[in-house]
């Protein structure tokens, strides 16, 4: 019965005037919410604060009930409008509070009769609530919308959405002398070659064009071509090298290229990397070597939708993943090459060569990237791609969606947490310039299809132990560029992207991460217990590194304190590219179902004091990569664990990975290492594999588990 007066109508939102100071804007919406109890599973809290007339929330059919909605801060609350279904509410009331447990009644209502009601109210409060004592019905509560309104002190007059990008962002032009631009470039990359923990933040922008000049990359810079294709754009290199670090490419991370072609003056382009340095959208024309000058260590990397027309050459690089690329050969392995989606890509051969390679990637999603429509810039957004193989952009412009830059708040260092909030609540996307953002509120992204972007590493520092950013349980939300660093007061996490115990089919339009860094130490003493969590179902983490620091400022056991790297509770989450490191427990733990890890990169924390100080219970020490227990059905390819216990080498590790013994859970490609034989690894997964130790640091493998 129920169901079928609620298809009598569907009522329009609507809102009444109020005072001057009183915004029309809604402040609940997409706004976290709660309620004392939802008739089935689909009519949950959140379908009131949606911003859809065609979806409610519906109580169970007793008294009293209640819903709440988090307006995120404290807020000048002046209006509240209720859309009830047939099923509504006689007497109510209509509540505010500061920490949602302390209320303050704003309006009672006796002998309501439903519909669409607006009550002007006055009152503080982050959180608002709708009390209700008595029903109309003999069903439930049933609203199809509540919305909040408040002072302008709450949400401020309407900003603007576009403007300038910044003085940290450099475009050049191809009608520019090539010794001018060249000039710049060198500029920046002599002040950032070395600035490993550097506050410097640069983006070099290239208009569509040919440029006869070499972008040497250092520290915290993204290199851009502003065409829709990587061709549009030619330059004669985009090169990293590792001279500052005498030849050793270990530390040679958080710098960005995208979307450009090379022609390389010698045929070949170097790019020696290790973490956090993605290769997206490129086309080099020639060979590509991803070794330094000197071919000292490196411990990278990543490519993705990219064509090398030439041969690849990793050369002393440890590991490499590559996605949905096509590239002219590979040369060799040293301990995990992985790919996916590859054309020309060497077939799988682990552990001698140390190849894995899928023929397609199941699921994956490019990168948003900035290009010019005219004069005008404008954010593309590529579409899904399920069993991908081959770049997206190989039979014409890549599929996707375009964003006028108008629809993004552009945001430069110094603005509030309470902006950049406001920024979302009204409907705009998020652009970060480059430079470093503090945080004194947690950005709230509750929008579906909100895009949160980052140029030149723009890095986002939560203070007094909030967390940096949360996303709601909604579609097609995509994060991508950006640096999150630990504040010194203790955060409880730096990124969570969805809601506690919420499950929702986002298969269609998933949630995604690329390129979002999180570090923890090394500028400062960071600290945060758990790094990344995810609960929302069906997301991409397409290239994350996640780094408990081992050197820089703030470091140390008791110092950069960090339990957990990342904890994925959601369904059906694939990882591509998951670099994670130096945690104190888990780096990785993984308690939803069907999830998938394409790659994996990990060093153990290096500064245990001793065993004692290294125990997971009477289990020595603690596994890279955990599934939980209660999991049926996981799978990972290419995937690797490195210990190097500097305090001390005697420590040993019982399981590089931990799995429940199921049928459903899968592993292909394993290996642990020794480094220099700094401590040992007794097993690789579970009890499983040779142990790992000894000077000569030679992998142990499994090829296959179980």
């Amino acid at each position: 019965m129920a169901a079928l007066l609620g298809l009598l109508a569907v009522p329009a939102v609507t809102t009444t005037a109020h005072a001057a100071s009183c915004s029309a804007a809604n402040a609940a919406l997409g706004r976290p919410a709660t309620a004392s109890s939802a008739e089935r599973g689909d009519l949950d809290a959140g379908k009131a604060v949606d911003g859809d007339p065609g979806t409610r929330w519906s109580s169970t059919f007793s008294d009293p009930q209640w819903i709440q909605v988090d307006l995120g801060s404290t807020k000048d609350i002046c209006g509240v409008g209720l859309s009830w279904e047939a099923a509504y509410g006689k007497d109510f009331t209509i509540q505010a509070s500061p920490d949602g447990s302390a209320w303050t009644t704003l309006r009672s209502v006796t002998g309501g009769d439903g519909g669409t009601d607006s009550y002007d109210v006055s009152g503080e409060g982050r959180y608002l609530r709708v009390h209700g004592t008595a029903r109309g019905t003999g069903y439930g509560y049933s609203l199809w919308e509540l919305t909040v309104h408040t002072g302008d002190g709450g949400t401020g007059e309407p900003l603007p959405g576009g403007g300038d990008l910044g003085p940290n962002v450099k475009v050049f032009d191809p009608s520019m002398p090539a010794a001018t631009v060249q000039a710049q470039i060198d500029q920046i990359f002599q002040q950032q070659e070395a600035a490993q923990f550097g506050t410097g933040r640069y983006a070099l922008m290239f208009k569509p064009g040919s440029y006869d000049v070499n972008v040497d990359t250092g520290f915290y810079t993204s290199v851009h071509g502003l065409g829709r294709n990587p061709d549009d754009v030619t330059v004669k290199g985009v090169s990293v090298d590792a001279g500052w670090f005498n030849g050793n490419a270990t530390q040679n991370f958080w710098r960005s290229t995208e979307n450009l072609s090379i022609a390389p003056y010698d045929g070949t382009n170097r790019w020696a990397v290790s973490q956090a340095a993605p290769f997206r959208r490129m086309h080099v024309k020639g060979a590509l070597n991803l070794a330094p000058s000197g071919y000292g260590w490196a411990s990278g990397g990543y490519i993705a939708d990219s064509k090398i027309d030439g041969q690849v050459g990793p050369y002393s690089q440890q590991q490499w993943y590559t996605r949905d690329s096509a590239i002219g050969g590979w040369i060799n392995s040293v301990w995990n090459m992985t790919f996916s989606g590859v054309q020309g890509a060497p077939a799988t051969s682990f552990p001698e060569p140390r190849y894995t390679t899928l023929d397609t990637t199941p699921i994956s999603r490019e990168k948003p990237y900035l290009y010019l429509d005219g004069d005008d810039y404008r954010v593309f957004v590529p579409s899904k791609r399920t069993n991908a193989r081959g770049t997206s952009w190989a039979n014409g412009s890549t599929p996707g969606t375009s964003v006028p830059i108008t629809g993004f708040y552009v945001a430069r260092p110094g603005v509030t947490a309470e902006t950049l909030n406001r920024a979302l609540a009204q409907g705009l996307h998020l652009l970060f310039t480059p430079g470093i953002y503090h945080l004194d509120q947690t950005i709230e992204v509750n929008r579906a299809d909100t895009i949160v972007m980052g140029l030149g590493l723009a890095t986002l520092v939560p203070e007094g132990g909030v967390t940096a950013m949360k996303v709601a349980d909604v579609d097609g939300v995509k994060l991508a560029g950006f640096l999150i660093d630990a504040g010194t007061v203790n955060s409880p996490t730096l990124l969570e992207i969805g809601r506690q115990g919420t499950h929702t089919d986002h298969s269609a339009n998933p949630i995604s991460l690329q390129d979002v860094f999180i570090r923890i130490g090394g500028q400062f003493a960071g600290k945060a217990t758990t790094s990344l969590v995810v609960h929302s179902d069906d997301t991409i983490i397409d290239h994350t590194w996640i780094w408990r620091a081992d050197h820089g400022d703030g470091v140390g056991w008791n110092v950069n304190t960090a339990d957990y790297g990342l904890r994925v509770h959601g369904d059906d989450v694939l990882a591509t590219g998951l670099f994670v490191e130096h945690f104190q427990k888990y780096n990785v733990e993984w308690f939803g179902e069907r999830g998938r890890t394409i790659f994996f990169q990990n060093e153990l924390a290096y500064d245990p004091p001793n065993q004692a100080a290294f125990m997971n219970g009477s289990v020595k020490g603690w596994a890279a990569y955990k599934v939980d227990d209660s999991v049926d059905v996981h799978e990972g390819w290419g995937m690797g664990s490195y210990c190097v216990f500097t305090s001390d080498p005697t420590i040993e590790v019982d399981h590089g990975f931990e799995t429940p013994v199921k049928p459903g859970v899968r592993f292909h490609s394993l290996l642990v290492v020794s480094l220099g034989g700094q401590g040992r690894y007794n097993h690789v997964i579970n009890d499983t594999g040779d142990p790992a130790f000894g000077t000569d640091t030679i992998p142990s493998t499994v090829v296959s588990y179980p």
